[in-house]
């Protein structure tokens, strides 16, 4: 189930399958090494084809070999289909309900079905799934989301602007592209026609208004809905994983948009044995996703397991992989591991104080803090002003799906840093590993009544480079804690916190009053060689991955923000690792 068109499908499916033709043009491509050069990015491109994601994508014409009959549909309003395009709605997934059905019944069907593709048509999977058609025996989505507001559209309150705005261009403008069989025998379809018309621009008045309007009454219904937890269209938008009991695979990524979701699938699986659910989460992006599979030492390509999984739950074929690790990890930093859980058994939780002693590994940045095992002695408050840094960044190349091809940027987040307040550990002696949520709590103080933060964890080698592992962002009036959705540590300190979003619940606050905030970042795997630091970064503003709500940035001025570091109020971030760090 697509919004790019069928077309698209077929003639990506047709590019990568001419015979000799396509094998040669691969081969060529794989001849080629840009690593060193600026734009080494491209290497990632070019291995997703050896890595399986146009299997996942589109039409597999191994799959049609093997037996199967593969379906592909414009989502309504998309492609050829008529109606206006409802976007991940109701009546969206009703229709997806509805075309499993048909499908089930038709005479070349024996009633078994799995469902395959990847991000929109991965979170579809998952929607239709948690409402248990009959049939469904089999789940293969890549890069999935299951709770659309926080992965994308508001991230801790902050608009999605990097993503959703070129998304939301690309879709609109592909659905205008007709049907070029019906031109030319006749049988044009002037409904499908007058549908787009109607609605050419589906979801730009959300987005313009929620850049633009200075008040929350300005904003547009549907946007008021996807800032009000009670909405339907919220409910619509959140997918309870624990009703979905079809066998599911799913390939993510670490620095994928929908990383919030995919690090948690095991856990929230509940309804599903070991035997049935299984993770890989790859070092890549959204575009990028199977690029470092396919290898030696790596698991297969994203295409040989999704038949595997398909022979083995539609088929019953007895392949064994329902028997693969639950877990199929690749470490940041270092290779791929496997277990029968995320996050890896033996991790601890600490708190790491910020200092402002400094740590001498930042001379570059805003400022040079350090992180400490021990709650500072000295108060200090340090100012960061919104800037536009963060557009050489990690978070860029994520909103960016991975195709920003510059990899300074994405693999070096010292750029960025020039504009952060920086706070580092000393150097780990012996190799350690950072795995699952990381949460900053922080002392603030603003100058008008909101703010909008952003956080990146990243790992600094001793040759100063800084490489993200994880990220996140949080809207100072925003941060009420749903704490029946967040996790704790041991101690009570939160290492996921899960915000209520709720715009009619503002908390304003009052120009120089203390807030603590709990700013989280989604779960991560690293691992920090011997040598190596964690920093945390604190940002003002994160173009161009997220910005403001338009009432929020009315209330903020976008004026300079301020981290207050107390011995009395500590801040403080909550890592877990293998060994502790120093």
């Amino acid at each position: 189930m697509t919004p790019y068109t069928k077309l698209i499908s077929a003639i990506a499916e047709v590019a990568v399958n001419i015979p000799v033709l396509s094998p040669a043009l691969v081969w060529v491509l794989n001849q080629l090494n840009f690593a060193g050069t600026p734009i080494a990015g491209v290497n990632s491109l070019r291995d997703d084809l050896d890595g399986g994601m146009i299997g996942n994508f589109t039409v597999d014409p191994k799959l049609v070999e093997n037996g199967y009959t593969q379906v592909v549909v414009d989502v309504r309003g998309t492609g050829y289909s008529q109606g206006t395009w409802d976007v991940f709605g109701d009546r969206e997934q009703q229709d997806t309900v509805e075309v499993l059905d048909w499908a089930r019944k038709q005479r070349w069907s024996n009633g078994r079905m799995g469902m395959t593709g990847m991000s929109y048509s991965g979170i579809n999977q998952l929607q239709v799934a948690a409402k248990h058609p009959q049939g469904l025996d089999a789940l293969f989505p890549v890069v999935p989301s299951a709770d659309l507001v926080p992965d994308i559209v508001a991230p801790g309150g902050g608009l999605g602007v990097g993503f959703l705005t070129p998304w939301l261009l690309l879709v609109n403008i592909l659905k205008f592209i007709p049907d070029a069989r019906s031109l030319l025998n006749g049988t044009f379809d002037w409904k499908w026609l007058a549908s787009r018309l109607q609605s050419p621009a589906v979801f730009f008045p959300e987005l313009l208004s929620g850049v633009f309007s200075p008040t929350v009454s300005g904003l547009t219904p549907t946007t008021q809905q996807l800032i009000d937890p009670n909405s339907d269209l919220r409910h619509a938008y959140h997918t309870p994983l624990q009703n979905i009991t079809t066998p599911t695979f799913a390939i993510g990524a670490w620095h994928d948009l929908f990383t919030g979701t995919e690090w948690q699938l095991l856990n929230k699986l509940t309804s599903l044995p070991s035997s049935e659910k299984k993770l890989v989460m790859s070092d890549a992006y959204h575009a990028t996703v199977t690029s470092d599979m396919g290898k030696p030492g790596a698991p297969p390509r994203s295409d040989v397991l999704q038949m595997a999984w398909f022979d083995h739950w539609l088929k019953g074929v007895d392949n064994g992989i329902q028997d693969y690790a639950p877990a199929t990890i690749h470490r940041l930093g270092d290779g791929w591991w496997q277990g029968p859980s995320f996050p890896e058994p033996g991790q601890r939780y600490q708190r790491m104080y910020l200092s402002s002693l400094p740590s001498g590994s930042a001379r570059g940045a805003l400022s040079d803090g350090s992180l400490r095992r021990t709650p500072p002695r000295i108060r200090a408050t340090q100012t960061v002003a919104p800037g536009l840094s963060t557009l050489c960044s990690n978070d860029t190349a994520q909103a960016m799906f991975g195709l920003l091809v510059f990899q300074g940027c994405y693999d070096d987040n010292r750029l960025a840093e020039t504009n952060a307040l920086t706070f580092t550990s000393a150097p780990v002696s012996q190799g350690t590993v950072i795995s699952g949520p990381i949460d900053l709590h922080v002392l603030t103080k603003l100058d008008g009544t909101d703010g909008y933060w952003s956080v990146m964890v990243t790992d600094v080698a001793p040759d100063g480079r800084s490489s993200v592992i994880s990220s996140g962002q949080l809207t100072t009036s925003l941060r009420a804690i749903d704490d029946a959705d967040s996790q704790r540590d041991s101690a009570g300190d939160y290492t996921a916190p899960y915000y209520k979003l709720d715009i009619k619940a503002r908390q304003l606050v009052r120009p120089g009053q203390l807030v603590p905030l709990d700013i989280g970042t989604h779960g991560t795997d690293a691992y920090l060689a011997p040598g190596h630091r964690l920093r945390v970064d604190v940002f003002a503003l994160n173009l161009i991955k997220g910005m403001s709500l338009g009432p929020v940035t009315q209330a903020s001025g976008l004026r300079p923000e301020h981290l207050v570091i107390d011995p009395d109020q500590p801040s403080y971030l909550v890592v877990p690792s293998s060994r502790p760090l120093v």
